[in-house]
This record gives structure tokens, sequence and C-alpha cells, in this order.
């Protein structure tokens, strides 16, 4: 399948930075943490284990999820069925008992009655409560009821809600901010959200401010949301359409002539060639200048001044990390 611009599609190895820049990596079929320097700070002995957030990451063995900190120290137990990344000093973690807000010592601040429980964001978290979607405060209390036929996280004060079909905005409140219009659209960045007009297939993209005016008029085949002033569009289809990125007023300042972009991460943009199989990767500046020569058989962003990148195949191939000259800091062990 073709890459694009969906970061979560190279998240399982992508890498998120604390006080002590600690980033992921695989030893056989373990993982584990490196530092920048390639030093190894928590041997690979989990089966999956997740970006650090709040001092705090997300480790698995065998089906279960617990919490390890910077050092390695298990601080909380791994004995949860599900789990998500701590925000705003919280995890939702759930048990044989069901969903529960746990802070970082791992003591249960309250529990959920609820299907589905999520980060928070902006001090609230997401709940879905049968098939209903509402939102409740750091005290537990659901003070926008599961309403929703489909709902998101808050961002810059906005949550994108779904009413008989059509998407619209609520504020922290609750209250109806941009009311249900679009076919589709998607979280606030830097002041706008992208929405579609029309269907997935035939639909055009353009962009709204949070009074829900459109600033961008939908003239795009596909467009992604603002990150350091770009926004990364498509012309044409997901199979042989190109991309480029446009600027906050809607201009084109990076033509469209790459088979595939990522988003702006510390000014740099990760963009291809060729199709599929073909495809090879490499970087642009936001002025749209290759810093980085398009080559490697796997993408990832940049973060905390290193990004995942591999040369060749899975098998034989090359990978580690690299600096923003393009440099190799740490190659991973397996072949």
């Amino acid at each position: 399948m073709r890459i694009t611009i969906i970061c979560f599609l190279v998240s399982l190895f992508s890498l998120s930075g604390v006080s002590q820049e600690l980033y992921k990596f695989k030893k056989g079929s373990k993982e584990g943490f490196i530092n920048k320097s390639g030093e190894v700070m928590i041997s690979a002995i989990y089966d999956d284990v997740d970006d650090f957030s709040e001092n705090l990451a997300k480790v698995k063995i065998g089906s279960k999820y617990g919490y390890v900190n910077s050092k390695g120290n298990q601080v909380i137990k791994i004995v949860y069925s599900r789990g998500t990344s701590f925000k705003e000093g919280l995890a939702a973690v759930k048990d044989e008992n069901g969903w529960h807000y746990i802070d970082d010592k791992g003591e249960k601040n309250y529990d959920e009655n609820c299907n589905y429980a999520y980060s928070f964001h902006e001090g609230l978290a997401r709940l879905q409560v049968g098939v209903k979607f509402g939102y409740i405060n750091k005290a537990g209390e659901m003070i926008i009821s599961p309403q929703f036929d489909k709902a998101y996280d808050f961002h810059e004060g906005l949550a994108r809600v779904q009413i008989g079909g059509k998407w619209g905005f609520i504020n922290l409140k609750g209250e109806l901010e941009i009311k249900p219009q679009f076919d589709w659209v998607f979280d606030f960045s830097e002041g706008k959200a992208d929405f579609r007009k029309g269907s997935e297939k035939e639909g055009k993209y353009g962009f709204i401010n949070n009074k829900g005016e459109v600033v961008i008029q939908p003239d795009f085949d596909r467009a992604f949301a603002f990150h350091e002033g770009r926004a990364l569009f498509r012309v044409g289809s997901f199979r042989g359409g190109k991309y480029g990125y446009l600027d906050v007023e809607g201009k084109v300042v990076i033509n469209p002539i790459y088979d595939g972009g990522m988003n702006f991460c510390e000014g740099r943009a990760n963009v291809s060639k060729g199709i599929a199989k073909d495809a090879k990767w490499g970087y642009i500046d936001l002025d749209g200048k290759q810093v980085i020569p398009i080559k490697y058989s796997r993408p990832s962003e940049f973060n905390n001044n290193l990004a995942l990148v591999r040369i060749g195949d899975f098998k034989s191939g090359t990978e580690g990390y690299i600096n923003k000259q393009g440099e190799f800091i740490w190659k991973s062990p397996n072949k």
C-alpha cells in the first residue's frame, strides 16, 4: 500500500523524546529503548513498547500492559488488558473489572462504566458508552453527555463530532461551535481544520477557520493538516496522484511532484519518488529544497533530531536512526 502523510503508518517505530531523549529499538522480536548516542538504556525485553509520554512508556509482555519510567523501572504493574499513554497526568486502563483512570503511581482515580475510554486532551476525555460518545472531566464527571454518533479529542478548544451523518465542532462546554454541515472534517491544527465536500471517492478538500468559515477553498483531491506552516496536498487519485505543500494562505509553495509525502516535523518533511515497493524516500526543508537524498525504503518523521529509516529491504537492508545530516547514529543489529 502506498504510504502518504498518515504518520501512524510508521508510528510503530516513531520516536518521541522525554528529558532523556529515549528512542525505541528492536532486537529480534523484543523492543526496548536507546539514547541519542545509540546506547541501550532499557533492554529489549518487551513484546511492544510505546513512546514516552509524561516520563512514562506503556510496555507489553504477552497480552498485558504496564508502564516503565526512563530508567526502565516498572512503576505500574503489567496487569492491564488495555491502556492509553499518559496525558495530563492520567492514563485510561482496562482490567477484568472494566475501565479506570490511574495516576503516574498507578493509583486509581475513578472507575468508568463505558465501552472504551480515551486519553485526556485539554481537560476532557472522550468516552464511548454504547454506540454514543461523550466527555468527562478530571473529576470523572460526565459533563458532555454521550450523544454523538462519532467524536474525537479536543484540539485548540474544539472537538469534531458527527450528528446525523454530518460533521461539526463542539467547544469545551459541549456547545455546537460549528454546526454539523461537512461530509468529513479533521482536527484543528495551527488555527485551521481540513474538511471534505462530497464523497470520499470524489470529494474535494479545503480548510476552515475556528468560526467555520472556509478560508482555503475545497479545490484539492486531498489535503492534510497544517504543520509548521505547511499543509500536504494531493493532485490526482490515491494511486498515481502527486503531492506538494501549501502555505497558510493556500498558495502552492512546493509543487506537487512527489509520489508520497508526510507532515513537516522539525523543519523536515519526508517525500518519495516511486510507487509501492519501488518507492524511495528522502527529506526536504520548508522551502522544498532536498536536504537528505531520496534513497530510503522506509520513512519516518524527524523528532528530537532523529528519524528511523531503512536502506534496502527488510531482511538484508540497513535500518537505524539518522540525524539531520543523513548520518546514521545507530544501526539495528537485526538482519
